[in-house]
Formats: structure tokens, sequence, C-alpha cells
């Protein structure tokens, strides 16, 4: 790997191609337009290792053959492509933690059907731990509940509809959650589990780009999570997002941020309720205000 220092009037080259400043700026730009995704120039190294990979399988021998390859047709495949390699998925099952007992809580008070939206759902993780916290909660009425489980990355898609995750992955569950919830794999699948059919159903997996102009979204919902996600967008994009969630939610909905994330500036539409947990400001709260 390249470890020399970048020097602004000597473009950096690494061990295959060759990424100028105007190649950079480019993919910046073309990645905050698609994805809303705002890239620092701390990310450079990030940028070339991970497009690299689309530059040795389309045989291009430098970013700039590339970019013109994606402006050459702008409903190419390629741009999921692109957007699946500069897209972050990082993710576990029940990451901060303290989120799903206040979601328990929430949902048994709820009228039914529960319904969450999960809009960062990677590989599975987050939204498989949203079912199981609802089972745990609601019992027998959890069968009505529904997550609707989006991403904008196809990639982890797959793998979160597939269910199958390593037995690290799972490693730090308990032992009931384990029995309950999955199916230990053997023979081939040695080493890696399933989710259980039942938990499999209520999760509904579907591609959405937050930054589409449409949501092909119909249900309100009960709570949405949109955790660790708002922190790749600048704040103008921020507000405009949770703008639009505010329709999409049941009177007195909740909303979860990540651990780094602040939505205090969106205060007409949405109130601290605990760490890092809104709750939808209604109407009649607004008019007493």
């Amino acid at each position: 790997m390249n470890t020399t220092p970048y020097v602004a009037t000597s473009p950096p080259v690494g061990p295959d191609f060759l990424l100028t400043d105007h190649d950079f700026a480019k993919i910046r730009a073309l990645i905050h337009e698609r994805a809303g995704i705002a890239l620092g120039a701390q990310k450079r190294q990030m940028v070339y290792s991970r497009l690299a990979r689309r530059l040795r399988d389309l045989g291009l021998k430098e970013f700039s053959a590339y970019l013109r390859y994606l402006e050459s047709d702008p409903n190419s495949e390629e741009w999921q492509s692109f957007t699946n390699a500069l897209t972050t998925n990082l993710t576990a099952f029940f990451r901060e933690a303290h989120h799903f007992p206040v979601l328990a809580e929430h949902a048994k008070k709820c009228p039914q059907p529960v319904t969450v939206w999960c809009s960062a759902a990677s590989t599975g993780e987050e939204p498989y731990s949203i079912a199981m916290t609802l089972i745990e909660a609601l019992g027998a009425r959890a069968s009505a509940a529904c997550v609707v489980a989006t991403d904008i990355d196809t990639q982890v898609l797959a793998k979160g509809v597939a269910g199958v995750f390593t037995t690290e992955q799972v490693s730090k569950l308990s032992p009931e959650r384990l029995k309950r919830f999955f199916l230990r794999g053997s023979g081939a699948h040695a080493g890696k589990v399933r989710i259980r059919p039942e938990v499999a159903a209520m999760v509904q997996f579907s591609r959405l780009n937050l930054l589409d102009p449409k949501w092909a979204l119909k249900e309100p919902f009960d709570a949405i999570f949109c955790r660790n996600v708002m922190i790749y967008f600048d704040k103008p994009t921020q507000g405009k997002i949770l703008q639009r969630f505010a329709p999409l939610m049941k009177p007195h909905g909740l909303l979860f941020a990540g651990h780094s994330e602040n939505f205090s500036f969106a205060n007409q539409t949405f109130r601290l309720r605990g760490q890092t947990t809104y709750e939808l400001v209604s109407n009649r709260t607004k008019a007493a205000a």
C-alpha cells in the first residue's frame, strides 16, 4: 500500500491507478448527488481502495476513464455498484442496546399491528434485532407486526434476505435468544446460523434511497430506526429527511438515532425523549406551543 503523505501539488499514484484531485472531487460530488453522502477530504484513500476494485473488474486503467464510463449512461447498473462501493455498512445484533427496551415498552402500548421501519438495514442484524424485540414484547401478537427493512446497498440487502450469519456474528447474544431465534447449521453449514422462519417472515427487505423523491412506503410507522445514517449527510439533507419522516409516523411515534447523531435542530418536529430517542411532536402539541 502506498503510504506516501498526500501533497496537493502531486496527486498520489496508487499501486495500479491514478486518482487525481479532479477525479476525487468528481467522485465526492457524484456520491453526494446520488446518495446524499458527504465524503470528507480525508476519505481519499478509502475511495481509492473501494473503487479500484471496480476499475479492475471493468478492465479500466484510470479513474477518469471510470468516471466517463459512469456518466456515459445515467441508467447504467454500474451506478449501483458505485454506490454500493462507497456505502459504509457497520452493524451488529442489538447494537446500541439501550434502544431496544424502549422499543419494547413502546410496542406494548401501540395499537395492533405494530409497524417499524429500519431505514438502514445493512446485512439484516438491525431489523432482525427489532423483530426479536417485538416477539419478546408482544408474544403471539407479534405475528401481525411488520418490520420494513430498507437500504441503498443491494449487496448487503441480499445478505439480509438470506438471514445467514456466522457464529461469531451472534456470539454476543444470550443462549436463550440463540435457541429461540436461530437454527444452527451442520455439515457444510457448520459455524453458521440461520434466522428462524417465523422471525424472517416479519421482516420485509427492499431497496430505498433516502434521497429518492418518492418512497415506496405505505403504512404509518410506530417507530423509525435511522441510526448512524445521518452522520454521512450534511445538515440541509438531514433536515429534509426528518421532515419526510414525520408524515409516515403514527401519533407519538419514536425515532431512534445513532450514538453520534443529534436531531435537536428539528425540535419543531421531534422532541428528545431519551438517549438518542426522539418522539414525534403531535399537531396538538405544536398548537399548544
